[in-house]
């Protein structure tokens, strides 16, 4: 058990360690959502042909654990159908049973906006809505490429 939780700890620790945080669009749910991403950083910059992780923080009501993860079944079973995901893993705390934290990869920020556009994924957030503790964390990364001159 201690080896699992080591390797998703640093597999966590890796991901966000290695990828750089982009700036949300301007007016887009995620700039409403993440406001310290990239204020003023004139390093930072969105590139939308990128592949894309995001890195999500669920926290659910305790005893409602194993109707959220029913409930996320569907979702990545939908989701991975999905042309533009290339990737989409749940992952429960297990010390925390109530946290989770949810690692999607797609191809670029088309294939997320599609994704966030799906009927499927909006009807999700409704059901979950009543299941969860506070706000949901999510943060949309660049996967870290070297950039062409």
């Amino acid at each position: 058990m201690k080896t699992k939780s080591f390797f998703l700890t640093f597999t966590v620790i890796a991901f966000l360690v290695s990828c750089n945080t982009p700036p949300p669009k301007e007016g887009s749910e995620t700039a409403k959502k993440d406001s310290t991403c990239c204020k003023s950083d004139s390093t930072c910059k969105q590139h939308a042909d990128y592949a894309k992780i995001i890195a999500a923080k669920i926290y659910i009501k305790a005893g409602k654990e194993a109707e959220f993860t029913q409930l996320f079944k569907a979702m990545i079973d939908s989701t991975v159908k999905e042309p533009g995901c290339t990737g989409y893993e749940l992952f429960q705390n297990p010390y925390e049973k109530s946290n989770f934290l949810v690692f999607e990869t797609y191809k670029n920020q088309a294939a997320i906006d599609a994704h966030f556009a799906a009927a499927y994924f909006k009807s999700f957030g409704d059901k979950i809505g009543p299941l969860t503790a506070k706000a949901t964390e999510i943060i949309i990364y660049d996967i870290a490429k070297e950039e062409k001159k």
